[in-house]
Parts: C-alpha cells; sequence; structure tokens
C-alpha cells in the first residue's frame, strides 16, 4: 500500500477500533481507589495501533534521542476494535501499570474517564484552540479533557461528476431532494443506465449508527441532548429516519445496501456502480488508482454531505490519547502526548502515513493539500460534524440504534413505532 493511499486510508484505520465494540459492563470500574495524578518521571510504554509504516516508530525515536531517561516503547493493541478495548479494559480493572500513554477510540472517553481509568490532562499545556473543534470534544467529559486528539474524521460525499455533467447538473447536491432529483436525471442518461443512486453503511454494525446519527443530525435533530437524554422522538430525528426509510423503500438506496459496511460500498462505487457514497476519507485514494481497480478514476469528486433543507452534518471517527491512572511515570506520559500530538509532529506525520490529523492548521496547509487533495472538504464537513453519543455504556446505546433503525429500514416497524421504541430503550441507557 502506497503512503498516499494510507493517508486516505487513515480514517478507516481510525475507525477500526470503533467498528466491533464490545459489551460495556458495569463491574470493575476502578472506583474511589483509583490512583490519583502524580508526577513521575521515567521510562513508559505507549499502547497503539499496527504501525504500519514505521512512523510512529520514527517519531519516537526522536523524543528518546532527545529524553534518554524517558524512554517510550511502543505496545501494539490488536488490530480488532473489540480485542483492543477487551484488552485496555482488562489491564484497567487489574490496575495495572503496564500502559501509560493509551490509545482510546474516541466513542471510549466517556467511559474510561467515568470509571477513572484515564486522568484529566491540563488544556493550556496542549494549546487545545488550535485543535479541530469537533475533534476536542471527542476527548472532553463532563467539562474536562481526558484524551488529546489525535487522528479525526468525518463521513463525506462522492459523487461521479461525469455522470452529473452527463445529465447537465452542474453542483453537486446540498439537499437530499436534491440528490434524489440529480438521480433522476442520470438515470435518464445512457451513461447512467444501470448504475444505483447513493449508498452508505446500513448493515447491522457500528456504521449504521453513524449513519443514522449524521441523518438525524442533517435533519436538524439529535440523538442525545446536551444534558444526555434522548432525543430520538422528535420531528426533527424522525424526518431523519425517514430518509433512510423511504429512500430504502423507493430505491433511492439499492436493495443490497443494507449489507454494505464500508468495504462494500467502497468497491460498489469504485467498480461505477454509484452515482453517489458516504464514505470515509481513505475511499479517495483506492477510488483514484491507476493500476486498472478502479473504474471510477478521473470521474469523482467529493462534497460535503448533503442534508434535509442544506448542508448535512457528518460524525466524527477517530482516535485520542490517554494517560493511564495507573501509570507510574504520568508525568512524562502527559509530555509525551504533548510531544505527539503537536502541530510540527503531526505535520511530519501526516506526510508519511495517511490519518486525518487533529490540528486545524493542517487542513490549510498547501503541500498537504497538493498530496490530498480532499483536505479543503474533509475540513468544511469536520466543522460541521458532531461526536457520537457520550455515553459510559455506549456499546449498549449502538446496539439499541442498530436494533431499531434496521426495524425501520427493513419495514418490520414503521418510523414511529422504530423511534418511540428507541427513545424508551436509550432512556434507560443515558448517562
Amino acid at each position: 500500500m502506497t503512503t498516499r493511499r494510507r493517508w486516505a486510508g487513515g480514517v478507516a484505520g481510525a475507525l477500526s477500533l470503533t467498528l466491533a465494540l464490545g459489551a460495556c459492563g458495569g463491574d470493575g470500574d476502578g472506583g474511589s481507589s483509583a490512583p490519583s495524578t502524580n508526577e513521575g518521571r521515567g521510562n513508559i510504554t505507549f499502547a497503539t495501533g499496527k504501525d504500519l509504516t514505521g512512523t510512529i516508530q520514527k517519531l519516537v525515536g526522536k523524543w528518546n534521542a532527545a529524553h534518554p531517561k524517558e524512554q517510550v516503547r511502543i505496545i501494539e493493541l490488536p488490530e480488532d476494535g473489540d480485542q483492543t478495548r477487551q484488552q485496555l479494559v482488562q489491564n484497567a480493572q487489574i490496575k495495572s501499570d503496564a500502559y501509560d500513554v493509551i490509545r482510546l477510540d474516541a466513542v471510549w472517553t466517556a467511559e474510561f474517564a467515568a470509571r477513572r481509568w484515564v486522568l484529566p490532562l491540563a488544556q493550556e499545556k496542549l494549546d487545545t484552540g488550535s485543535f479541530v473543534p469537533a475533534a476536542l470534544q471527542t476527548g472532553m467529559y463532563r467539562g474536562k479533557l481526558y484524551a488529546a486528539p489525535w487522528l479525526t474524521g468525518t463521513g463525506i460525499l462522492y459523487y461521479r461528476k461525469d455522470l452529473l455533467s452527463a445529465a447537465g447538473v452542474k453542483e453537486p447536491p446540498t439537499t437530499w431532494a436534491q440528490l434524489r432529483d440529480a438521480c433522476d436525471k442520470v438515470g435518464r442518461t445512457p451513461e447512467g443506465k444501470g448504475v444505483d443512486c447513493y449508498a452508505g453503511q446500513l448493515d447491522k454494525f457500528e456504521g449504521l449508527t453513524v449513519n443514522y446519527s449524521e441523518a438525524v443530525q442533517s435533519a436538524g435533530g439529535q440523538v442525545f441532548d446536551a444534558n444526555g437524554k434522548p432525543q430520538v422522538n422528535t420531528p426533527q430525528a424522525k424526518d431523519g429516519l425517514r430518509f433512510l426509510v423511504d429512500s430504502y423503500k423507493q430505491g433511492v438506496i439499492p436493495s443490497k445496501a443494507v449489507t454494505f459496511k464500508e468495504e462494500e460500498g467502497r468497491r460498489a462505487f469504485q467498480d461505477g456502480k454509484l452515482v453517489f457514497h458516504r464514505n470515509w476519507a481513505y475511499v479517495y485514494a483506492l477510488a483514484s488508482a491507476e493500476d486498472g481497480t478502479s473504474k471510477v478514476n478521473g470521474k469523482f469528486d467529493v462534497a460535503p454531505l448533503p442534508g434535509k433543507d442544506g448542508l448535512g452534518s457528518g460524525t466524527l471517527g477517530g482516535n485520542n490519547l490517554a494517560v493511564s491512572a495507573f501509570s507510574k511515570h504520568q508525568a512524562t506520559a502527559r509530555d509525551f502526548i504533548a510531544y505527539i500530538v503537536s502541530l510540527d509532529v503531526q505535520r511530519e506525520y501526516g506526510k508519511e502515513q495517511s490519518f486525518p490529523l487533529s490540528r486545524s492548521a493542517l487542513y490549510d496547509d498547501a503541500a498537504m493539500i497538493k498530496q490530498y487533495p480532499y483536505l479543503p472538504v474533509l475540513k468544511k464537513s469536520l466543522d460541521a460534524a458532531r461526536p457520537r453519543p457520550v455515553a459510559v455504556r455506549y456499546s449498549e446505546v449502538t446496539a439499541a440504534i442498530q436494533d431499531q433503525v434496521t426495524a425501520a429500514v427493513t419495514g418490520k416497524k414503521t418510523v414511529d413505532q422504530a423511534a418511540a421504541d428507541l427513545q424508551n430503550a436509550l432512556s434507560g441507557l443515558a448517562d
């Protein structure tokens, strides 16, 4: 895999920790006996994902050269998200000091913070004002920063510019109605025969929670309000669900799309079978491949997601870095996090490995944009994006959403019934 592909593949890699969340139990929470902040210094470990290019090791090597008495050793966590979370939870439940700095999926912040498995970070030492604002929010819990944003990303709309041009459609859609209208026009052209309209990720997995949340937000609603109360039975939330249900029923979303995760949808778009496709930034380089694996190379572009009455709102993915509450060398761990998420280090990381990163300035960097042309669209999308629900029992929240949304999309429940049932289920899980 090329470096260019890895940058574009970064959001998918970052999201891989999210796609198979395990059950979140209520035991072993660390309780009041969890260690307090210490000023210990010395060698530390960095528990993170697989370092595909060796770039993290190179950055760690620079730190080690400058800190001979505070060496960092990388520990690679499993690639499977469920296994990663289980390993981190088990480590915390026995109060092990094996990990000092840990990489958390963005949706795990509330669980780990509430159970006092990670400790707050001093925001002033991290220059938090220069982070992508939405990414910063994923590291917050009850007004405090527990995890520094490192990798981020949100959904964007891939579209066939050649097909739109042939149909006389000059701009990508900003509303759902425009999307449907564009597909109708494309379908009446010779070039558009046999090409389906739109697909995201509607299989029953974490991606369905993401797509549902985006639909709700893009209709002006919210899954949970600022007080942690579910709001899925409001007119706006039901409009978001209705967009998915009606689009599937009317064929705007093809019937096979209820089996699509990221890769199934990516392959459909890349094979020329979709006009529009919601996915992460990693698709860009794969669809641009010049080796014959993509039928849409040079024929597509990207735009922010459309919404009910205007541009929509994506859902955030990504990974953040936190200090283990059981680390004996927390001062070194805090300093290392500040180093690895700093602008200069992130810029160096971004040039070598394709993870969309958390510092806002990188999305305006001319060299970065030349290397990764989708960055301006991704930045605009990040500005409108929102985190997934902040909930200690997140795995139960996402399971309830998947159950009810699947029932509605497949016609087993009406939109009203599914929304009411989901409201009841989430009310018992609210943090």
